[in-house]
C-alpha cells in the first residue's frame, strides 16, 4: 500500500499513515513526503505502533516503509494490547503542557524566571509527571542556550518523557539545536494530554 502525504503539515501525516496501517493486516506500507519532519514523526509513530521503519531520500522526496509484521496469533495480539493499556494506565497520571518559554502575562522577563522557577520545582515533586511536553515557544526551553536544560534532563533522568513539537522547532529554526528528549508531532501531543488524570499548565 502507497499513500500521499506530500505538502501535508503535522500532524496530517501521521494521522493518515496510522489509518492506513489499519487496513493491512501485515506487509509494508509506503507513505511519500516532501518533509524530513514528517519524517521523524512517522519513524516514532512505527515505534509506538511495533512497526519496522526505514526509508531513502530521492531527490526532495522521501520514501518511508513501515513494516507491519503477521501477529503470529491470537494469543499474542491480545497480550501486546494487554501491555500497551497497562504501559499506558502506568505513565498516564500527569502530564505538564508547556506552550510558552515564558509563565504568565505582564514583564516578559519576570515571565522567564518564573518558567524557570516552575521547572525546577517539578524536579522537587514527589510524583514526577509522566510526560512534559513543550510546543510554539515552550520549544525554546528544549534547545541549546536554554537556561532550563539541566532541570530537564534532571526531569528526564528520573524517567519523566520529555517532548518537544517538532513543527514548532521547524518553525523556530532550531530544531538542529535540541538539547533534552525528542521531536513530536501534534498527534502524540493531543494524545497524551487526552489519555492522562490531570494536564498542568503554568
Amino acid at each position: 500500500m502507497k499513500i500521499d502525504v506530500k505538502g501535508e503539515v503535522c500532524p496530517i501525516p501521521v494521522i493518515k499513515a496510522r489509518e492506513a496501517l489499519k487496513d493491512i493486516s501485515f506487509g509494508t506500507l509506503e507513505v511519500l513526503t516532501d518533509s524530513d519532519v514528517a519524517v521523524k514523526n512517522l519513524e516514532k509513530m512505527a515505534r509506538t505502533e511495533n512497526c519496522l521503519f526505514s526509508f531513502k531520500e530521492e531527490g526532495d522526496i522521501f520514501h518511508v516503509f513501515i513494516e507491519k509484521e503477521a501477529k503470529e496469533n491470537a494469543a499474542q495480539e491480545k497480550e501486546e494490547d494487554e501491555k500497551a493499556l497497562e504501559a499506558q494506565t502506568l505513565k498516564g497520571s500527569k502530564v505538564v503542557a508547556i506552550a510558552s518559554d515564558r509563565m504568565g502575562s505582564g514583564d516578559a522577563e519576570l515571565g522567564k524566571i518564573l518558567i524557570k522557577g516552575f521547572i525546577f520545582a517539578l524536579t522537587q515533586m514527589d510524583e514526577l509527571p509522566a510526560s512534559v511536553l513543550f510546543y510554539n515557544s515552550g520549544a525554546h526551553l528544549t534547545v541549546e542556550g536554554s537556561s532550563s536544560i539541566d532541570d530537564i534532563k534532571t526531569l528526564e533522568a528520573a524517567g519523566t518523557e520529555i517532548l518537544t513539537c517538532g513543527t514548532c522547532l521547524d518553525h523556530y529554526g532550531i530544531t538542529d539545536k535540541l538539547k533534552v528528549g525528542s521531536a513530536t508531532n501534534m498527534y502524540e501531543i493531543v494524545d497524551k494530554m487526552s489519555k492522562a488524570q490531570s494536564v498542568i499548565r503554568p
